[in-house]
């Protein structure tokens, strides 16, 4: 496999039934789409403008085209959905979820568009572009924040997108809120067995929420949380209960954000809207996924 190809003929063939198709309609020829995807992959693989793409891949505009209209449409969130569906049909996906978010970079070219700053922004898989495409100022910069749940194999599962000076804990819910894995009898499963997370997401309102669904919380609790409560007396409560040798699980999303960040279009972030940005970590999470399926026996 050369350096242009990223896909092995066993991960095309489990996504290519959900990619678009030939219309049937006149016009123009339809585009190869293992072309396209890689493509896209090569991209943000490399980091390199849309315009420096080999000629390989045929004309820059028609792989740009192909990605900005599946990142509006939501084809690699319905990819993943149906990946995702079939890893937990087959038993390989792991329940142990860990939550976790990372900072990439906003590069000038994809800070020069006219941003509207509000309190909280997220880019989902709802096909709408945020007010300020998720880009914030924080210490670093211009950045913005990738926010992922992973199963314990530190497959992602969910992804969103903000701005870089989002906190943590707030997004906590809408990831839950977005964690839907299909299954061919009843309801989709949205419940896992145990969620990790660092000291960003010890707060009540999460503890309380994963208490009420069943769902174990290995998470720790910050030294002035910890002060407040003795403070307290009594009436501080019990102390946090942390499962150690648990939590050392967590560092799956800490290894699966160093696969992530080995795309350089996703290191640092090159595109002007979040919906095409986040679209690409999706596209990374598939790969991921195809690569762990089709190693399946």
């Amino acid at each position: 496999m050369s350096r242009l190809h990223a896909l092995t003929d066993a991960q095309w063939s489990l996504i290519v039934g959900i990619l678009p198709g030939p219309t049937g309609r006149p016009g123009r020829k339809f585009s190869d789409p293992r072309t396209m995807i890689e493509g896209i992959i090569y991209r943000y693989r490399t980091g390199i403008a849309w315009r420096d793409l080999p000629e390989a891949f045929g004309p820059w505009q028609t792989v740009w085209t192909w990605h900005r209209r599946m990142a509006a449409e939501g084809t690699w969130d319905a990819v993943l959905a149906v990946l995702t569906s079939s890893a937990d049909a087959a038993g390989v996906l792991n329940w142990s979820l860990s939550v976790d978010s990372t900072i990439a970079r906003a590069h000038q070219h994809g800070t020069n568009t006219r941003r509207t700053a509000v309190i909280e922004s997220t880019c989902g898989d709802s096909g709408q572009e945020p007010p300020d495409h998720a880009v914030g100022r924080s210490r670093g910069g211009l950045t913005a924040k990738i926010h992922q749940l992973v199963d314990g194999n530190g497959l992602p599962l969910v992804t969103l997108v903000s701005a870089g000076q989002a906190g943590d804990s707030p997004m906590f819910m809408p990831l839950m809120a977005h964690l839907r894995v299909a299954r061919a009898v009843g309801r989709p499963r949205t419940r896992p067995d145990v969620v990790r997370g660092d000291k960003a997401y010890s707060s009540r309102a999460i503890r309380g929420y994963l208490r009420s669904r069943g769902i174990k919380a290995v998470i720790p609790e910050p030294s002035d949380q910890q002060g407040h409560r003795k403070r307290r007396g009594s009436r501080g409560g019990r102390p946090v209960a942390l499962d150690k040798t648990d939590y050392r699980q967590r560092n799956v999303i800490e290894r699966r954000y160093a696969h992530i960040k080995q795309w350089r279009g996703l290191a640092t972030r090159y595109d002007k809207l979040a919906l095409v940005f986040r679209a690409a970590v999706v596209l990374n999470a598939v790969i991921a996924w195809t690569r762990q399926l089709s190693d399946t026996p």
